[in-house]
């Protein structure tokens, strides 16, 4: 039993002694190819993840485009109704018509306002670009 043991011990030296013989060149050439592989896996995964967000993304704005057509309806049957009751209580049609198309108008004007002022933000992800910034800045400096 021992001697059996003693065996598996030479071996196992043996094929350290096999690993550890491999050549520099044969090492970087194997890193690179492990590299390599690595590489094309995550841009694999991030292909995969880039297509499922997208796929949702246009399955959110298909149903978020439906919406706004319902909603959009909506608005007019409920002004028209408006429309009406103000008629009925004795505002001529037109008048009635004017009034609540006025209102309309003030609530778009002031919602385009704040619309616009949310745009001139940009879509750019500033603190993230002044992290790489000085990510970037940082690793000049270890490099000099």
């Amino acid at each position: 039993m021992a001697e059996v043991r003693h065996t598996e011990v030479r071996a196992e030296l043996r094929g350290a002694d096999v690993r550890s013989a491999r050549s520099i060149p044969d090492l970087v050439t194997e890193l690179g190819r492990d590299v390599s592989s690595l590489v094309s896996k995550e841009a694999g995964l991030l292909r995969a993840e880039v297509s499922e967000k997208l796929s949702n993304l246009q399955t959110a704005g298909g149903s978020l485009a439906a919406a706004g057509i319902c909603l959009l309806v909506s608005l007019l049957i409920l002004l028209q109704a408006l429309i009406v009751a103000l008629t009925n209580l004795g505002l001529g049609a037109g008048w009635a018509s004017l009034l609540v198309g006025l209102a309309v108008g003030i609530i778009g004007v002031v919602l385009l306002q704040q619309g616009r002022s949310l745009l001139g933000e940009g879509i750019l992800p500033k603190r993230t670009q002044t992290q790489v910034q000085r990510d970037a800045e940082m690793l000049k400096e270890q490099v000099k």
